[in-house]
């Protein structure tokens, strides 16, 4: 259990230990939550942002391409069903 102090300009230091183990660099930002009897911060960006084209490979469709017959039935099927 890590102690720290609020300044008098409403800052609190996060410990360095803490800051190292998740990884939180200089300006992270933070989402506060009020629990009641204190709060909790967690990261507004746990992720690094990426872009389709950084993940597009891994979607690869191994089998024929459905038409979109497939596509209206399949929907036509789980309208039926619910």
């Amino acid at each position: 259990m890590e102690i720290t102090k609020l300044s008098p300009q409403g800052q609190v230091i996060i410990p360095q230990c803490l800051r190292e183990a998740h990884q939180w660099e200089v300006g992270q930002e933070f989402m506060i939550i009020n629990i009641g009897n204190g709060i909790l911060l967690k990261p507004n960006k746990p992720f690094t942002e990426t872009k389709l084209d950084d993940v597009a490979g891994c979607l690869k469709y191994q089998a024929q391409p459905k038409t979109i017959d497939d596509i209206d039935s399949a929907i036509r099927q789980g309208i039926e069903e619910s």
